[in-house]
């Protein structure tokens, strides 16, 4: 009877724990692009591409320095660092350019900007951020044993 007991109440314990896949915060977000936009802003497109749904301020850019730019991996892939998604364009203007920025450009004229609308050839999400104790060795292992997309969630695979 006590071992039935022990059994329910750790049964109703684990109901109620939260997996990693509810728990929040930033995802690692690992991805390759058709060429070299490392040093070039992003900005996040609707679905149908035809317009900006967020961009960052030029002031946040500056505030975060060196940590602004991808954190690069081996064989042309880089770790997010800003927050960009399947839908991601980058802008003609690097960061330091766009930090320079007294204003904020109309959202009309940052969509002008755009140097790529489609730069992704491949997007993958491998989990929480906090979960990694060195990220750029641990994902450059997984990338060298060609493991990448079997251990992480593939976002998108677009055209090469």
């Amino acid at each position: 009877m006590r071992r039935i007991i022990t059994t329910l109440t750790l049964a109703v314990l684990l109901a109620g724990t939260v997996s990693a896949q509810e728990t929040p915060g930033p995802h690692l977000i690992v991805y390759k692009t058709k060429k070299n936009y490392r040093d070039q802003v992003p900005v996040l497109l609707s679905d149908d591409k035809s317009s900006i749904i967020s961009y960052p301020a030029p002031a946040d850019i500056k505030a975060m320095g060196k940590k602004v730019y991808p954190t690069t991996l081996t064989s042309g892939y880089l770790i997010d660092n800003r927050g960009i998604g399947t839908n991601v364009a980058f802008l003609k203007l690097s960061y330091s350019e766009y930090a320079k920025l007294k204003t904020v450009p109309t959202v009309d004229k940052l969509y002008k900007m755009i140097k790529d609308k489609d730069p992704i050839t491949e997007m993958c999400d491998c989990g929480l951020k906090m979960s990694f104790k060195e990220p750029q060795k641990e994902v450059n292992v997984l990338i060298k044993a060609g493991e990448l997309r079997r251990k992480c969630k593939v976002l998108t695979v677009g055209k090469r």
